[in-house]
């Protein structure tokens, strides 16, 4: 048989090995540090200072331009509470982005399913179908906004072309259409992105679950229940939480199109805050506009999360 020795270290050598590692791990804590340096003052300047700076511009009357401003505590936001336009904007803007979470998802999910399945094959439609989340949200507005010209745009001109002519409107200038005529066109702007999501989550659904169904003579819709609706659900839950932060804060495209109007009928919480701080110089209002809607989008977006993430863990 073998025989093992061991070997026990004098006490003084371990006691001088003790400081040689502490001093190594200061070393390389002080490398760590030095390389997280460069990061830190940019996320410190570009992320930490312009959100504690705003939340002091929010408790003054500042008007973005005079060197001086005084402190006038919560009275931007009591104002902001009790004013009926901005409460008529947090409706626009919820229903903005409720309507452009169900209707984009919902036509994402499908373009999804058909691409996945049967046009498999025409991988170029996946391209074609993500161009427009690519071009800028201004471009996107201009076409849309000739597309929806009450004259000679596309849209009426070719339902008068196929024999609709009462269907023809004033698809941005009439207050009750044109917040829908706006998610529909964010919807078909994005809609690409969130396909590209949801075509992963089906790619990874494995093909023997579907086997073993058709097997038992299950229906489309009981596979799609299910067996496809469960196992994408973490591209629900991304593309839900993406949606709603991007239409929460929605500016670009309600700009061009609308200004918010007509009248305020389109006029989200972002247009609000442009229009305080940089139409009217009511800068410390206005920064007090943005910090709600930042809260607002944080507190919708953490609970949409904590909901969708429970819901994948119990299926």
């Amino acid at each position: 048989m073998e025989q093992t020795t061991i070997v026990i270290e004098p006490l003084d050598k371990r006691e001088e090995t003790a400081p040689r590692q502490r001093k190594f791990r200061l070393r390389q804590l002080r490398a760590q540090g030095l390389f997280l340096l460069p990061a830190l003052v940019i996320f410190t300047a570009f992320v930490v200072y312009p959100i504690l700076a705003s939340l002091y511009y929010s408790l003054t009357d500042w008007d973005g331009l005079a060197p001086d401003l005084h402190f006038v505590g919560l009275a931007n936001f009591q104002q902001l509470v009790s004013d009926p336009t901005v409460l008529t904007d947090l409706k626009n803007t919820l229903v903005f982005a409720a309507g452009v979470m169900v209707l984009q998802n919902g036509i994402a999910l499908l373009l999804a399913i058909i691409l996945d399945g049967f046009l498999r094959r025409l991988a170029f439609l996946r391209v074609l179908f993500l161009i427009p989340a690519m071009l800028s949200a201004l471009a996107i507005g201009y076409i849309w906004s000739y597309i929806y010209a009450p004259q000679f745009g596309f849209l009426n001109t070719f339902l008068s072309k196929i024999g609709l002519s009462a269907w023809q409107q004033d698809w941005l200038g009439n207050a009750h259409l044109v917040l829908f005529s706006l998610i529909f066109t964010n919807s078909w702007e994005f809609m690409g992105f969130g396909m590209v999501i949801f075509l992963a989550g089906l790619q990874a659904v494995p093909a023997e679950l579907y086997e073993a169904a058709n097997i038992d003579g299950t229906s489309g819709w009981q596979r799609f229940r299910y067996i496809t609706f469960p196992l994408i659900a973490p591209a629900v839950t991304v593309n839900v939480v993406l949606t709603l932060i991007g239409s929460m804060k929605v500016f670009d495209l309600i700009f061009v199109m609308t200004n918010g109007g007509p009248g305020d009928a389109s006029e989200s919480l972002a247009i609000r805050l442009y229009k305080e701080a940089f139409t009217q110089n009511h800068f410390g209002y206005g920064t007090a506009v943005g910090i709600v809607m930042s809260v607002l989008i944080l507190g919708l977006s953490m609970i949409n999360l904590r909901f969708l993430r429970k819901r994948e863990v119990e299926l």
